[in-house]
């Protein structure tokens, strides 16, 4: 029986030491764990990303007749970036993302916040009067006023000023091979090697944003392929450098998507309280002739022009009845193709308003939406689905479908219709 001494309950010197030299042989074992495990994680995934090149994309880019020359200067010295978003790491299942999954998402004034809608559309007049003549032999060749391909170019890349830091082929050969997404950055891959394969530009010009998008127009490689053009008439496509063939190459794109020449984008409005928010939406048009009978009328007094009264118009509230009101032309909708979001397409037909017409704003002002995170949003959009209504997707971002079903559930429960969500609502459908 060994009895413990009263000495023993303080810990002697050798004791400390011991105990030191255990922690620290554990800081050493961890500090080895961080510095080598990484690196051989990495080194793991770069000889699987070899490795899939090789004997997954390699065939079906030779079937494409790409050559292996062009195939192994695309890819030499390139490796995975582990730093890019949405990525899925190999033998692992795609996981929602914490952040984006919570998000604040804000009033949608804060998109037109003044100081980033300026800098469009100083930037916009301060480059008109310099491409004056370009402006005008797009405009009279595809139809698109110049002031919206203004707005975009200084919208995508700040009139092109904006980096392009990323190796179109690091980022597309990254997402293809382990993103959420793989069979769309494949394809875009694939066009990528075309571009090269066909001389339109070579491997050291393909700089692109983080998500692969080529340029100043902000081109993904089969957009490139389909609306890219020589406008500057040298014989090469030049999205990169040349400010000709980045204009037409926008409008172009536009054209394609339907532009209807002669038409703006769409007018702002005032909307009474008799004309249901709910009928919003691109396929919910009307004559324009038939909204102004209905009591809608553009700010300001102007009259609708009598050629307008007669197409079709679209009734777009980004905010519900907390927000400016508009009734877009299909104009609107063809911009929406550049970047799937009303707020975008609105941005871009607001610039360029302003760029043709001088800074002056929405009449209507943003109200408040309260900041619900975007798992709120989605649990609500969860719940009218469970209820029948159609809001596109329980994505937590309240897109036109969702605006509508809320406003028709507000109706049906005899509230006033607001087709926008607030923490009342959230509550409410839960």
């Amino acid at each position: 029986m060994i009895v413990a001494r009263p000495s023993r309950l303080v810990p002697s010197t050798d004791t400390e030491r011991g105990l030191r030299q255990l922690c620290l042989a554990f800081f050493l074992a961890a500090l080895a764990f961080l510095v080598f495990s990484a690196p051989a994680s990495a080194a793991k995934i770069d000889d699987q990303f070899r490795a899939w090149l090789q004997n997954d994309l390699w065939p079906e880019a030779k079937a494409k007749g790409i050559s292996k020359q062009t195939f192994d200067a695309a890819f030499d010295g390139i490796k995975p970036n582990l730093k890019l978003p949405d990525l899925v790491m190999p033998g692992e299942k795609p996981k929602t993302p914490q952040k984006q999954h919570q998000a604040e998402f804000g009033s949608p004034g804060a998109y037109f916040a003044e100081k980033t809608v300026r800098a469009v559309t100083s930037g916009g007049r301060a480059r008109e009067a310099a491409n004056a003549r370009t402006l005008a032999a797009i405009e009279k060749r595809y139809g698109v006023p110049g002031e919206i391909l203004l707005a975009i170019w200084g919208r995508e890349t700040g009139f092109g000023a904006a980096k392009m830091p990323y190796d179109a082929f690091e980022v597309l050969g990254t997402k293809a091979f382990m993103s959420t997404k793989q069979d769309f950055f494949r394809t875009e891959l694939l066009a990528a090697l075309e571009i090269v394969q066909r001389g339109l530009a070579p491997v050291g010009a393909m700089k692109s944003s983080w998500a692969g998008a080529l340029g100043q127009p902000q081109f993904m490689p089969t957009s490139f392929l389909k609306h890219a053009v020589d406008f500057d008439g040298d014989g090469r496509v030049d999205i990169w450098n040349s400010t000709p063939d980045v204009l037409a190459s926008i409008a172009n794109y536009l054209v394609h998507y339907g532009w209807v020449r002669g038409r703006g984008w769409g007018f702002e409005v005032t909307v009474p309280e008799s004309v249901s928010c709910s009928l919003e939406g691109p396929d919910q048009g009307k004559k324009i002739s038939e909204w102004a009978g209905m009591g809608i009328k553009r700010v300001g007094g102007k009259p609708f022009a009598a050629s307008e009264l007669k197409a079709q118009g679209f009734l777009l509230m980004p905010a519900g009845r907390s927000g400016p009101a508009f009734i877009a032309t299909p104009n609107f909708y063809v911009l929406k193709e550049y970047n799937t979001s009303d707020l975008y397409a609105l941005f871009i037909g607001h610039g360029a308003d302003r760029i043709a017409h001088g800074d002056q704003n929405f009449s209507g002002s943003w109200g408040p939406v309260g900041d619900l995170h975007r798992s709120d949003i989605a649990a609500l959009q969860r719940a009218l689905e469970a209820k029948g209504y159609d809001v596109g997707s329980a994505d937590g971002l309240p897109g036109f479908k969702t605006r509508r079903s809320i406003g028709k559930w507000q109706a049906k429960n005899g509230q006033a219709a607001t087709c926008f969500p607030d923490a009342g609502l959230v509550t409410a459908l839960k």
